[in-house]
């Protein structure tokens, strides 16, 4: 029952933060949007990761990150590993190409592409800041592509914190880091955890570049 609880809430918070990535998009048909092919990108690479899982029996060994194993690498090649059976791979792989998406016409792709790099990196320094051996911050238990993903997604809902004037948009939006923490105190999901990690981000990310395109260069004022 603990399992069936778990594995609910932590779709129910993609949902939210999809919901949010929706928003962002809302007023224009997403066909007529360009093709996002820097997502598309990153899922073939989560594809051709599965098909390298089907055809090398060694592929979790080498590339995982199970911190009894050396390798650098292992931090990256990990989260296109997927350990959760085919119906896991196959959820993980098609959240990560829609949150993506997303995330790529709202950010524009060199922004979405160092995003989602932070959900890759991040968990493990913080990790290492606070002496953790079990790797408690890191949902993906040395493989898979949903913290990335989830990080990557909160921080759409940031996006339409800042960007809305919605009230129940911006109460959609402040309940993902809300609900991420529940998930992490309640249940110690990682999911959550690193979904408030990319809120903050992309809090921090949109500000900054408001301020950016705001100030006058030289010259402008």
């Amino acid at each position: 029952m603990s399992a069936i609880l778990f594995n609910v809430t932590t779709a129910a918070l993609l949902v939210l933060m999809f919901k949010a990535g929706m928003l962002l998009v809302d007023g224009e048909p997403i066909r007529r949007r360009p093709f996002p092919w820097a997502a598309a990108a990153l899922t073939a690479v989560a594809v051709a990761a599965v098909l390298l899982q089907v055809t090398w029996p060694g592929a979790m060994d080498a590339l995982d990150s199970d911190p009894r194993r050396s390798g650098w690498w292992r931090v990256v090649t990990s989260v296109f590993m997927q350990n959760g059976g085919i119906l896991g791979g196959a959820w993980n792989i098609l959240t990560l190409a829609a949150i993506a998406a997303l995330a790529q016409w709202f950010w524009r792709w060199p922004l979405m592409l160092a995003l989602f790099a932070a959900g890759v990196l991040l968990p493990q320094h913080i990790d290492a800041l606070f002496g953790e051996t079990a790797r408690s911050t890191d949902p993906r238990n040395f493989a898979g592509s949903s913290g990335a993903t989830y990080f990557l997604a909160a921080t759409l809902a940031a996006g339409v914190l800042l960007t809305s004037s919605a009230t129940k948009d911006r109460l959609l939006a402040a309940s993902v880091p809300a609900a991420g923490l529940a998930m992490w105190l309640a249940q110690d999901n990682g999911h959550g955890l690193v979904a408030c990690y990319g809120f903050v981000l992309g809090l921090a990310v949109l500000a900054t570049t408001r301020r950016l395109t705001a100030d006058p260069g030289p010259g402008d004022g």
